[in-house]
Order: structure tokens, then sequence, then C-alpha cells
């Protein structure tokens, strides 16, 4: 089978390999990938910022779907031909997380899903919802579980709720998804004007440039006529908390989610943050509990995760050089 494989930090080290197909073991799926999506921590793992002291060659990318196409002994919850996704923090089965879970990621330092044919337990894989095609799926277990997780699980955002999702990378727009599935008003902080116009077209309820607005949390706090939001999905990291803390009601919240801009806030004002009765949670993907609810509510709603574009297989570094750029609205996808 093709395989790429990171033999060294840096782009220039991702290299396309044969590999032998890997045989399922008792408890294990053989998977047939048909399409991966890449997330920020990919490029973090190919130049060395998550793991350091990675043994090489890996498997990198961590979010892809393909199709069942042969069971190990003693497989209980799949069939044959059940289209499935991969859990990133796989033994994470419900509850908090258990303790040295992201030794345990996929994409690194776990193999992951860059390759035609990967193994995976029985228990660190779901269906995926049936209207949604492989790209589209392929969204799902990072950008899609980490937005869900910050919107219903942490934030239980309700009907009504004021919601502020920062920038328009893959987790951004599914919060945004997300938010106006659960009846929110969303107020989307964009550096791109076009980009803030797309993320209108898609239901936000208003939004700012921060190159035009840099004090964007005196907007928020305008467009809730004083109040303030009920949550502030922050993706920014260092240089955006203090502002997203300033943009929250009393009592409201911040799910920390990106690094963007750096990650140690050094400048946190801490006062504010006592002053607001400021709830910050760290998000840290989600369980495969998680994984199983938020699908239930993309197939019983319809909802399709948004793809900036799709390449082939042999495109792969091209792919993650558009990543680096910074330029896409959603998600960039590989089909196999």
């Amino acid at each position: 089978m093709k395989a790429y494989e990171l033999q060294g930090f840096g782009l220039d080290n991702l290299r396309l390999v044969e590999r032998p197909v890997p045989v399922p073991g008792p408890g294990e799926a053989l998977i047939r990938m048909r399409a991966v999506t890449l997330n920020p921590r990919d490029l973090g793992v190919i130049d060395g910022f998550y793991f350091p002291d990675l043994k090489f060659p890996v498997i990198p990318v961590s979010d892809g779907v393909g199709e069942i196409v042969e069971l190990g002994p003693g497989v209980q919850r799949f069939r044959v031909g059940d289209r499935v996704a991969g859990t990133f923090a796989q033994g994470w089965i419900h509850g908090d997380p258990p303790i040295g879970w992201h030794t345990r990621s996929l994409g690194a330092p776990l193999d992951g899903v860059l390759a035609e044919y990967v193994v995976l337990p029985e228990s660190g894989i779901v269906r995926v919802p049936p209207h949604l095609t492989d790209a589209e799926a392929a969204a799902l277990p990072i950008a899609g579980l980490t937005a869900w997780q910050a919107i219903a699980e942490v934030g239980r955002v309700r009907a009504g709720d004021a919601v502020v999702v920062q920038g328009t990378g893959g987790v951004s727009v599914f919060a945004l998804q997300f938010a106006k599935l659960h009846g929110a008003r969303v107020f989307v902080v964009s550096g791109s004007q076009a980009k803030l116009e797309r993320a209108l077209q898609l239901g936000a309820d208003a939004g700012v440039l921060y190159t035009e607005e840099p004090d964007w949390d005196r907007n928020v706090i305008e467009w809730t006529d004083g109040r303030g939001a009920d949550l502030v999905v922050d993706i920014g990291g260092a240089a955006t908390l203090n502002r997203s803390v300033a943009a929250i009601r009393p009592g409201g919240a911040v799910c920390l989610i990106g690094i963007m801009s750096g990650s140690a806030a050094e400048g946190l004002q801490l006062v504010p943050t006592f002053l607001k009765r400021a709830r910050l949670q760290g998000i840290n993907v989600g369980s495969r509990e998680m994984f199983e609810a938020m699908n239930r509510a993309i197939a019983a709603n319809g909802l399709r995760p948004v793809i900036d574009s799709v390449y082939s297989f042999d495109q792969a570094i091209a792919a993650f050089a558009k990543l680096g750029e910074g330029r896409h609205f959603g998600k960039i996808a590989i089909a196999f």
C-alpha cells in the first residue's frame, strides 16, 4: 500500500513510501481509507512543536474516514462495509480523559491515517453520518468534535445565547454551525473581509474585522446591548485571551482551543477574570461518547461540514502547504 511517512521534522521529510497492508488482530478492523482532512496540529507534528522527541518514521494526520474491509477475531460493534472514522484520542471512551490520553493520539505519537489502509481497534472507531461525503465525514474527528465539546458539552449553549467565534478555520466554522444548530446568535471575529462575508452567509449574525477593530471585545459588548457574550470560542491563545474575558457576561465562559498567537498567556489580566467570574475551560477534542452524540445531531439535522478544497493523494504536500498559508475557509481535504 502507499503511505506517507514523516522521516524527520519538516515538510521536506514527508515521503511517499510503500508499506505492507496491515493485518487486523483480535478486536481490530482493517480500514480502506477514502479521505483525510488536515488540522494545524498536523503541521505542528511535522514541525516538531508537539513531540520534539518523536520516534521516526511515523504516518501523520489524525482525521480520516474509510470503509472497513476486514475484521479481526472477536469484533462485535462493526461489520465489513461500515464507513467509519477513528477517534483522535484512542482509549478515551467517555467521561474525563484518562491519564496519559495524549500518548494514544492518532497522527503522533501513534501512526495516523495518511495511508491507503490503517488498522484500528473497534473501541477507537465510530460510524459516520450517511449523508456526508467522504471529505465531509473526514472533517469530524478533531475539528468537528473540538467544536462540539466547546458548544454542546462545555458551553451548553441554548437558544438565544450569544456566542463569539474567533476565525474561520475548521474548528471555528464548526463552532459557528453548532451554535446556530442550538439556536444561538453568533458573532465572528475575523481578519479577512471575504471570510467574514462567507461566515455571515453561513449563518453568523454579526462580525468584525480585528484588523480594523482591534478592541473587538467592545464590539461584542455593544452587540449584546451591554450584557456580554455567554461563550467565546478562543482560537488565538495568548494574544486574544484578555479580550475574550472582556467580551463575556458575568459568569460567562471562554473555551480555550487554539494557540495561534502563542501558548503562554503571560499578560493575562486576573482582576477582570475575577470580576467577571469567568470560566476558562481548556478543550481537548473529546471522547468517543461525545463523537457519537455529535454524529447523531449532525445526521438528525442534515448538517454538512464546510470543505475549502480537496486534493488528490499524490498532492498531499501541496495540501499541507495551503494549510500553512492560512487562507482556507473550513477544512482542507485529501481524497484517496
